[in-house]
Order: structure tokens, then C-alpha cells, then sequence
């Protein structure tokens, strides 16, 4: 049986790729860089991204970051307009199975409760884990690990969604059963080793009451 269902949130709830790209090369056109020809973040994490964009210099990195996270502040995504289609209702479908919802996501912690905060969705959600709350990120399988713990559910049980490789990682090294979102045309990521990949959200409410379908 499928006790708790736990989501991603960047590429999943979601699509936030394309505006943290813009976020991310014009902050750094103020700062007369220049993001890296074909430079792809996406399923990684705030550390890692500021270790790929400046490798060499770590007190210009952390300089650059700090400022980064104000900036970032300031220029909030558009929570409602990069939402996607159909979250709310697969939300309310899971939990009218009875289903536990969680967000495991790499980004911190603010930026997550703004997502939550802003699209009106705090009731739909039992838990969120954030980059915050983990010694260490995806791939590593401590974010999900932590996520199961506190819905109390066990990895047979649980269900994680996710859309980049990173995350399927750490799902599966969690134990957990992965769902991969498949992403729109023009955005390919290998999700070959997730258990069973889907076109819309609103395929999980179905599919966790057959987990049969999941593998």
C-alpha cells in the first residue's frame, strides 16, 4: 500500500527552469560575468551551481552567492504563472485517498514556503524538507530519507516525483518507488532508472491506488 506521496518541486510542481536561467545570467551581467554557454542547473543546488559558476575562487564565489540570495529575494518567480497544470486537483485527489503529501526539494527553505505561501497551497502539503534542513543534497538519498521519516511512512510506501536525474537518484537510493514527470518538448533529462514515468500529475491519483503500475 502507498502511504505518502512526496514531491520535487523545481521541474515538477513547477516550471522554474527557464526564469532561475534568466535570474541567474542577469544577476551576473551586473556583475560583469556571464552565464557559460549551454550551462544547465537543473535538479542541482544552490552550492553546487556557485561551485560550477565560479570554481576557482572561493571567496569571490561566496562574495557572488551571498549577494546572489538577496538578489534572488527581490526577484521572485511568478509562483502562479510557472505552476504546473494540475497540481492543486492532483493534491486534493491524493488526499482524498487518504494520501500523505510532502515537498522534498533542494532549494531553501524560504524560497519553498514563498511557492507554498503564494499559489495558497500550506493545507495541501503534511511536511516540506528543504536544502535547510539536510547536512547533505541530492543525489545523496538523506533528503528523502528525512522526508519518510517525518510523514512516518517507510519506502515501500512511499512514492517520490520527480523530473531530473539527481532526483531520481536520491529517490531510489532512498528506497523509495520514482515517478518521473516527463518534461515539455525542447527539455530532455535522462529519467531512464525512475520506476515509471508519467505525462500529467493527475496520473498518480490512479496510479497509487494500483502501486503495482509502478513497477
Amino acid at each position: 500500500m502507498i502511504k505518502a506521496v512526496v514531491f520535487d518541486m523545481d521541474g515538477v510542481l513547477v516550471r522554474s527552469e527557464p526564469f532561475y536561467r534568466w535570474r541567474r545570467s542577469s544577476f551576473l551581467e551586473l556583475h560583469g560575468m556571464r552565464l557559460p554557454e549551454g550551462f544547465d542547473a537543473t535538479g542541482s543546488n544552490d552550492q553546487a551551481v556557485w561551485r560550477a559558476l565560479v570554481p576557482d575562487d572561493s571567496e569571490k564565489r561566496e562574495r557572488l552567492r551571498s549577494l546572489y540570495l538577496e538578489y534572488a529575494h527581490v526577484h521572485r518567480p511568478p509562483w502562479r504563472d510557472i505552476l504546473n497544470p494540475g497540481v492543486r486537483e492532483t493534491l486534493l485527489g491524493l488526499r482524498a485517498r487518504g494520501m500523505l503529501t510532502g515537498i522534498c526539494s533542494s532549494s531553501r527553505r524560504p524560497f519553498v514556503e514563498d511557492f507554498v505561501t503564494t499559489v495558497g497551497m500550506e493545507g495541501l502539503f503534511d511536511d516540506l524538507v528543504t536544502g535547510d534542513d539536510c547536512d547533505v543534497l541530492k543525489p545523496d538519498p538523506e533528503p528523502y530519507r528525512r522526508a519518510m521519516s517525518r510523514l512516518d511512512a517507510c519506502p515501500e510506501e512511499t512514492v517520490v516525483v520527480e523530473d531530473s536525474p539527481i532526483g531520481i537518484r536520491a529517490g531510489k537510493a532512498a528506497g523509495a518507488l520514482v515517478c518521473a514527470l516527463r518534461q515539455p518538448d525542447g527539455v530532455w533529462l535522462d529519467q531512464s532508472k525512475a520506476d515509471l514515468v508519467i505525462d500529467e500529475l493527475h496520473e498518480l491519483v490512479e496510479l497509487v491506488a494500483h502501486p503495482s503500475r509502478l513497477v
